[in-house]
């Protein structure tokens, strides 16, 4: 078992278990495994799936470990919310992915750990912002590289009010969020703030948008799918 992910959390001050490890090691099995029949990561090296997978899910933990619900959109392969459920958060965590060969995989995953309390969705979030789905979560998150305004429209339908939506982004993109700001505020969400943080046992950088939902999102929104990316509010 190696030692990145359990130094890594350490560092992070975030407490786990020997059998929390043991998990991780059969998600990164599984990982690996499903990787070799249909593209989940471009990241096969082991440290780096433990740091660049595992311990950056993992920089939202305190944000969402006490949150009755969550939602993470465009889930992939399960990051940020599978190693977020797996950490100890303690409601119930919901995966949406528009592939149903990703959530194939994430229902494997879900099987295998014995995880309760998390469930994978083939829906595209548009469709779910809309639905059932539709302003019921506590906390919703993004890990992806789409533009905040877009990523808005995805996430902020879904967000209960009082609630938040989390951007993992890469470096800040000062641009983008200035410019996002009137699509946020037309989605109801407000009190823009962003942290910095940087990966135990790696030099680059990370950036957390936190946006609080204040407002309800008018019921135009989202638009039907695809038009977010095509017409970025």
């Amino acid at each position: 078992m190696g030692r990145m992910l359990e130094d890594g959390l350490l560092a992070m001050g975030i407490p786990f278990d020997n059998e929390t490890l043991e998990k991780f090691e059969i998600y990164k099995k599984l990982l690996l495994e499903w990787n070799e029949k249909f593209n989940l990561t471009a990241i096969t090296d082991e440290d780096e799936i433990d740091v660049l997978h595992f311990l950056d899910s993992a920089t939202i933990w305190n944000d969402v470990k006490g949150a009755g619900s969550a939602a993470d959109v465009g889930s992939g392969a399960g990051f940020p919310g599978i190693p977020v459920k797996l950490l100890g958060m303690d409601g119930e965590m919901y995966l949406f992915d528009s592939l149903g060969k990703r959530v194939s995989f994430l229902e494997e995953v879900i099987r295998e750990l014995g995880m309760k309390g998390c469930f994978a969705v083939h829906t595209r979030a548009e469709d779910a912002g809309r639905g059932e789905y539709r302003e019921t979560f506590d906390v919703v998150t993004a890990r992806a590289v789409a533009n905040l305004s877009v990523l808005s429209e995805y996430c902020l339908p879904l967000v209960k009010k009082g609630g938040i939506f989390i951007a993992m982004k890469g470096r800040e993109n000062a641009d983008e969020i200035r410019t996002s700001r009137p699509a946020i505020a037309r989605l109801g969400g407000s009190h823009l703030e962003k942290r910095e943080v940087s990966l135990p046992g790696n030099e680059s950088k990370r950036t957390l948008i936190y946006i609080r939902k204040t407002g309800i999102t008018p019921a135009v929104y989202p638009r039907k799918a695809g038009t977010p990316s095509k017409r970025p509010l």
